[in-house]
């Protein structure tokens, strides 16, 4: 894939950024960060939920950096809404009262979004959708191809089945039904499953992404289905695939499940052959593009050359968004080293405790 040639660096250096940056503005401190009169120097930063490690991770000090490189004087007032739209809601007003001109959004329920949105464009402020695709007339939106990762996670799973795929019954959950990526996935995820495997006997999507929820669904699967009444389990993300296996080891089941992410628990669980396979996204050209959009705008310079294609809202109102759509792809115990430690996304230290010392020996990771 091309856009995995661009190999980058975040791990450790994107933590100790989001130290040197706090003074960019701490969750729930937007009232505060940037002073009076920083209005046409902002940019607003809202991220969706802290249960996905990535955001705080990786995502929030990358886009921080970022526009701190490309404007210096350039203020971040950034806010977390814990999964809660209201508070999201409340974070974008404050957001637009304050006259910030410029607002990326992570948004935690895209549905909701069109009346904020159209009333911050009365205001003149400029929304880049950011990762989830928020409805209402956005500026820019930046994020991945997000059906073709469903496509990837099928994909994955059909190869974690083997020759066993074609007469397998497969169970899948879901990612939250308020984030427009989570039915994207589920789209491209059935239009390979359908095909190549048996059937697809469960089906639930997952309220916040939460992995006790999906502990709790799996749970379920297994008593609707019995313990050999399916072969293998898409899981939307790799936190749910956590509290998926957690069930399923409870019952001494042991079938291929996939994920997404490539959060450093779910990397533990490929190790260790708990886990098939994950779905690898590049955060930081998303990330740095974000910001470059962001800070152009801001300056009301062009970003034509930032973007490369056009979408239409899921909704289907709102058409010719301009956007930039970043690949991805699919990491096994065989390619984590290619992949993530190539790339320095956690280091061999991260991933290899004590605990999956030997795993990590066995696929040559030291």
């Amino acid at each position: 894939m091309n856009a995995m040639t661009r190999r980058f660096v975040i791990g450790t250096a994107a933590v100790s950024m989001a130290a040197t940056l706090a003074a960019c503005g701490k969750a729930g401190d937007g009232d505060n960060a940037g002073g009076s009169g920083g209005d046409s120097k902002t940019i607003g930063l809202l991220l969706p939920e802290n249960k996905t490690t990535r955001y705080e991770t990786f995502d929030r000090p990358i886009i921080e950096a970022k526009i701190k490189q490309l404007c210096s004087d350039c203020e971040v007032k950034y806010n977390n809404a814990a999964q809660d739209t209201e508070t999201q809601k409340k974070q974008f007003d404050a957001l637009v009262t304050q006259g910030v001109k410029v607002i990326i959004l992570d948004s935690v329920d895209y549905k909701a979004t069109k009346s904020w949105v159209q009333q911050a464009e009365k205001k003149g402020v400029k929304v880049v959708a950011y990762d989830r695709l928020a409805e209402g007339p956005i500026s820019a939106y930046v994020s991945y191809d997000n059906e073709k990762i469903g496509r990837l996670q099928g994909e994955g799973l059909v190869k974690a089945l083997g020759a066993k795929a074609k007469d397998a019954n497969v169970v899948m959950i879901n990612g939250s039904p308020t984030d427009p990526n989570a039915p994207l996935f589920k789209k491209g995820a059935h239009s390979v499953l359908d095909k190549q495997v048996k059937k697809v006997v469960y089906e639930q999507d997952i309220p916040d992404w939460s992995p006790d929820e999906a502990n709790k669904k799996m749970g379920a699967a297994i008593d609707s289905l019995g313990k050999d009444g399916f072969q293998g389990v898409y899981s939307a993300n790799d936190g749910m695939a956590g509290g998926i296996i957690t069930a399923l080891s409870k019952q001494g089941i042991k079938v291929p499940v996939g994920g997404q992410d490539a959060e450093l628990a779910g990397l533990q669980r490929i190790l260790k052959g708990d886990q098939a396979f994950t779905i690898y996204k590049q955060i930081k050209p998303e990330a740095e593009t974000t910001a470059e959009i962001a800070v152009r705008l801001l300056k009301g310079d062009a970003i034509d050359d930032l973007v490369s294609t056009k979408v239409t809202s899921l909704t289907g109102e709102f058409k010719d968004i301009p956007a930039k759509l970043y690949d991805a792809e699919i990491v096994t115990k065989e390619n984590i080293g290619s992949t993530i430690i190539a790339d320095k996304v956690y280091t061999p230290a991260d991933i290899c405790t004590a605990e999956y010392k030997a795993a990590c020996e066995a696929a040559g990771i030291k």
